[in-house]
């Protein structure tokens, strides 16, 4: 019995981040199949190039979520820096979306580290300690 539970474990897995890989690809296709003045108007009403919009769609819906997760970690608050600080919050999304050490970053925030080591390998390290230097940006 704990085979089966097992199996199942690891195909549900497998159906979900094939699923996640199905959407992003979707996504990204989707922005690609548009045309450029298209993807010129929504670029320019997100703030960001059309290049990183495509880029951004390639990387996926998901591909900053460790950047939520480091600010919980250092005790800012996102929602405040969303609201008060947009364009920022968003150069920090895009930082983290094409971060090449999201393995690490994974590990440091699953195992309470992330506080303590962030500054070695994150791009965002510096306006993160800006950020929470602020009490005003501070987790209640």
């Amino acid at each position: 019995m704990l085979v089966n539970d097992s199996a199942r474990t690891v195909f549900a897995r497998l159906v979900d981040w094939f699923a996640k890989g199905w959407e992003s690809s979707a996504e990204a296709d989707m922005i690609a199949s548009l045309d450029d003045f298209t993807i010129q108007s929504i670029a320019h009403d997100c703030g960001i190039s059309p290049d990183q919009l495509i880029e951004l769609a390639k990387a996926g819906p998901h591909a900053a979520d460790e950047m939520i997760g480091m600010m919980k970690a250092l005790n800012v608050d996102p929602a405040e820096i969303e609201l008060r600080l947009r364009a920022q919050f968003r150069d920090m999304q895009i930082t983290c979306a094409h971060c090449t050490h999201k393995g690490e970053c994974r590990k440091d925030l699953a195992s309470g580290a992330a506080a303590e080591n962030f500054a070695h390998y994150c791009g965002n390290a510096n306006e993160l300690n800006v950020l929470r230097a602020n009490p005003d940006f501070l987790l209640g």
